[in-house]
């Protein structure tokens, strides 16, 4: 073999190498499409449960309703306890009040004599009375509320001008709610209060003119629970 047909053949055997490293290359992305991408992607997602909350920033505090009252020539006292609940929850919470129960039926009772015990004052209904009532010839004991936001307050509490549960103003002192067992609602909130929604429950005792029955001289204490839920 010459030097020329040497050099041809050597040229011949270069071409066929490169040409079958090249066809072994395409058949291999072909065979492992994704070894020749240029990129690929994933999807996930991250995530944590945030709970409800709702409680009493401020807690309500013993109530000592302002001056004494004369057992027979009587008066009218009154007292307060303001708290603060906070929520997250986005359409708001409600409060409820209930008030033990005692031997005679009555909430507020002497501490020292069980059968005395000033009378709960008179619902109209089942629902507030508007304005205070002085007509009883016995002591009563009533409470009404009120909040930093006057929508907080129940509807119950709130009035037409002559008579409450209806309508939709609230004015303080207006709706006057005797003690009940049961929990009553004083608060309905729409919105979340996450920095605090302030509500104050006001007392009242009121002891006619030689009411009837007498009072014994002594300390009458009534018990009550407040009950906070989101909406």
């Amino acid at each position: 073999m010459n030097t020329k047909h040497y050099l041809n053949a050597a040229s011949e055997a270069a071409v066929a190498a490169l040409l079958t490293a090249a066809l072994l290359s395409a058949s291999f992305f072909i065979i492992e499409p994704q070894v020749g991408q240029a990129q690929d992607s994933a999807t996930f997602t991250i995530s944590q449960t945030i709970t409800g909350e709702t409680s009493f920033l401020v807690d309500p505090t013993n109530t000592t309703l302002s001056g004494s009252l004369n057992g027979i020539t009587g008066g009218t006292a009154n007292g307060s306890t303001t708290v603060v609940v906070q929520t997250n929850s986005s359409t708001g919470y409600t409060m409820d009040i209930a008030f033990a129960t005692t031997s005679t039926g009555n909430a507020m009772q002497a501490q020292n004599n069980p059968s005395s015990s000033i009378h709960d004052y008179p619902a109209t209904s089942s629902q507030p009375t508007f304005l205070f009532s002085t007509a009883s010839t016995s002591a009563v004991f009533a409470y009404t509320i009120s909040a930093s936001n006057a929508s907080d307050v129940d509807q119950s509490f709130k009035n037409n001008g002559t008579a409450c549960n209806t309508g939709g103003s609230y004015t303080a002192d207006r709706c006057w709610m005797e003690p009940a067992f049961s929990n009553f609602r004083v608060i309905d909130r729409t919105t979340a209060a996450t920095t605090g929604a302030t509500s104050t429950l006001q007392f009242r005792v009121y002891v006619p003119n030689n009411p009837t029955p007498g009072l014994v001289a002594d300390t009458y204490t009534a018990t009550a629970t407040l009950t906070v839920a989101p909406q």
